[in-house]
């Protein structure tokens, strides 16, 4: 979770340049900056990218993550905004695969943790891909048993509906 945490200061420190990353000189902590590098730690500026409006960047940073590095944060995010329609053509069924992709990460926690439990939402409302309740509950279990608050949570409230 120590990355989680690192990766909402990063964001939020980012978000609050504001108007000096998005200046004539953007210098070295613009995300424009590393839409093409080759340095891993572009996959968080992907975020700022998309925060702030910037969604061709935002996809360029995300899509080279995920095929250099296999990033479940960048498949989550893409995920999102392909699930969305913000900046990008709305495709739930890409959308439900790269959620599939991220829970099939061999990572335990953060991340990978969250593409889980999005995976199995997926699977339980047929977001993108048909419903499959026992799927479902498989995905929100795991993800549950690895700390996700908002899997426990949907168990919860999906043994109520029962």
């Amino acid at each position: 979770m120590k990355t989680v945490a690192l990766h909402g200061v990063l964001a939020l420190s980012l978000l609050l340049q504001g108007p000096v990353a998005l200046a004539e000189d953007e210098g070295d902590l613009s995300y424009r900056h590393f839409v093409d590098s080759p340095r891993r730690i572009k996959c968080l500026y992907g975020y700022v990218a998309e925060k702030t409006g910037d969604h061709v960047s935002a996809v360029r940073i995300f899509e080279d993550c995920i095929a250099r590095w296999n990033d479940v944060y960048s498949m989550i995010w893409l995920a999102q905004m392909l699930e969305s329609g913000a900046g990008v053509a709305h495709d739930e069924a890409r959308a439900a695969r790269l959620m599939e992709r991220g829970a099939m990460s061999d990572e335990v926690g953060g991340y990978a943790t969250l593409a889980r439990y999005h995976w199995g939402m997926a699977l339980a409302q047929g977001r993108g891909v048909d419903a499959d309740p026992v799927r479902a509950r498989h995905w929100l279990q795991r993800a549950a048993d690895e700390g996700d608050v908002m899997a426990a949570d949907a168990l919860l409230r999906w043994g109520e509906a029962d």
